[in-house]
């Protein structure tokens, strides 16, 4: 999210881009999918060439095994790209707090509209490239130094597998994300951001970016694919029901336009926070891909019947809920545990306790033990 926003406010400029379409598409990848979504929402995007749509299967040969005189474009461009932008990410300070920020004015119903065009752009990517673009953010993580910056190789590898999950996603789309993003970001923001760093390895990163773009937009699809397959009558969807109408008194007495959720957790290590977001994107990397579109698209249809206190529909709120089980119940159990004993180091106890304060604490006891019942049921479901 750092390395998209900062991408997205040192370069955007008033001139809005353009995107042209061309390949297929399919899954959710959570972390990468927002990340890749800002990513590419660039200015001064122009009408190229474009093509028809090819088969997902047909894609991944063409990347995989093709002869030379079809070699990977945008594997090739991603070189490039990290060979010109490097220093300039060498420049960036990742560990500071400012990317915690609202980048304007504290407006989260607005934010949330932002989300959720990110959201449908994961929904909408390539599955098996959202995998790809996972698991090369988690080979980065790994080589990541004390300054924050992955190696250059890893680098590399993360810039070609994000281009390749947004070359999965109709142009339209892209610039649904775009367009939200800047809605929210105060114009003065790019300026200040670029003051943070080198201006002439900012400047030459861009233009190695400027060639970048150019050459996932030449394999760009023209329209998303197939939504998700949904299951019906299963054992986590009945508990997602009890789950939900235990929970939701619980859930409307949530402030949820506070800006407590921007605040850094009390005392948390950079290095270990970003060990949890680690074992997250993991975790996404191994979920299934149906399962993962299935809980955008839930998402998506919720934030669509949020009212102004930022609450959703009891019967959207289900849908989530038995999405989000689904999704968990397809990953291995030893991977969740990951995740939650990951972000257990980094959460102090004072953080449930603040949260807790805020709400019915009979309403809250009533959601927990519903949600000890689903974990339940989601664990007997789980692969």
């Amino acid at each position: 999210l750092k390395a998209a926003r900062l991408v997205l406010e040192c370069f955007a400029s008033s001139q809005k881009p353009r995107m042209a379409p061309a390949r297929s598409t399919k899954v959710l990848g959570v972390c990468g999918a927002v990340a890749a979504a800002c990513y590419l929402a660039k200015p001064a995007f122009v009408s190229g060439p474009q093509r028809g749509a090819t088969p997902v299967a047909a894609a991944a040969a063409a990347a995989l095994v093709a002869p030379a005189a079809h070699a990977d474009e945008i594997g090739d461009a991603a070189k490039k790209l990290a060979s010109a932008s490097y220093e300039f990410a060498k420049d960036v300070d990742w560990n500071n707090g400012l990317y915690l920020q609202a980048p304007g004015t504290f407006q989260p119903l607005e934010a949330l509209k932002a989300i959720d065009k990110m959201i449908v752009m994961g929904a909408q990517a390539d599955a098996n490239l959202l995998k790809a673009a996972a698991d090369a953010h988690h080979r980065a993580i790994a080589t990541i130094g004390q300054n924050g910056v992955t190696s250059k190789q890893d680098w590399e590898l993360v810039n070609a597998a994000l281009g390749r999950v947004i070359a999965s996603v109709p142009e339209s789309t892209v610039m649904d994300v775009y367009n939200s993003v800047s809605a929210i970001t105060d114009p003065g923001v790019p300026v200040y951001m670029k003051s943070l760093v080198n201006g002439a390895n900012a400047d030459r990163a861009y233009r190695a970016f400027l060639e970048f773009k150019d050459v996932v937009k030449k394999n760009q699809v023209y329209s998303p694919g197939a939504t998700a397959t949904v299951p019906f009558g299963d054992d986590i969807g009945a508990a997602a029901k009890k789950l939900s109408e235990a929970s939701y008194p619980f859930l409307k007495e949530v402030d949820w336009l506070s800006d407590i959720y921007l605040k850094p957790l009390p005392g948390a290590k950079i290095g270990d926070t970003m060990k949890a977001i680690d074992k997250a994107i993991v975790m996404g990397s191994a979920a299934d891909g149906n399962a993962l579109k299935a809980a955008a698209e839930a998402h998506h249809k919720a934030i669509g019947s949020i009212d102004g206190q930022g609450v959703t529909s009891l019967e959207d709120y289900e849908a989530v809920n038995a999405a989000l089980g689904r999704v968990v119940a397809s990953v291995p159990t030893s991977k969740v545990m990951d995740v939650y004993n990951a972000f257990a180091k980094i959460v102090p106890g004072t953080v449930p306790n603040k949260m807790f304060s805020g709400v019915n604490p009979l309403d809250a006891n009533a959601a927990a033990k519903a949600f000890y019942e689903f974990k339940d049921v989601v664990k007997a479901a789980q692969r």
